[in-house]
């Protein structure tokens, strides 16, 4: 598969392997839980799996994520009350604000090739390239982008 070279994005020489797909308000209350759309609704209060899970993450050190900055694009309103458990959330993370044209070139491939998923998605899988690992709570697009990817893991949390 290819993998985009000029990238810090899923570079060899990048450090961080987990990656975060569109934390929504919903699963940002869940302090460190990524989702990808809509309907992953969790909540911290309510969700001791993934506070264990997250726990597990900072323990070994995997944590923090790297957030590609144009997931915000699906995770934040626009109006603060509503964004502030995501505006917290990304805190935690490292978002990187650069989208280098290979990395969206490929994000377009995983696309095309899997004939699913939104652009953020494929993103979030294409920076991911190769051998990292993507959480969220909706694994469906973003396992059929992952299956044309090189070494990407899927990971509902």
């Amino acid at each position: 598969m290819a993998s985009h070279p000029d990238s810090t994005f899923g570079s060899s020489q990048s450090s961080q392997r987990l990656f975060i797909s569109a934390p929504r308000r919903s699963i940002a209350a869940s302090a460190l839980s990524p989702a990808t759309h809509y309907d992953a609704t969790w909540r911290l209060e309510n969700d001791q799996d993934a506070v264990a899970a997250i726990r597990a993450l900072v323990r070994d050190g995997e944590w923090p994520p790297l957030v590609p900055s144009v997931v915000l694009a699906e995770s934040v309103t626009g109006r603060h009350r509503v964004d502030a458990a995501v505006n917290r959330l990304l805190k935690t993370c490292d978002v990187r604000e650069d989208l280098p044209t290979a990395l969206a070139r490929r994000a377009g491939e995983l696309r095309h090739l899997a004939r699913r998923g939104s652009a953020v998605d494929a993103i979030v899988v294409a920076s991911a390239e190769p051998g990292g690992v993507v959480l969220s709570g909706d694994i469906e697009d973003l396992g059929a982008l992952a299956s044309h990817a090189n070494a990407v893991r899927i990971e509902r949390i």
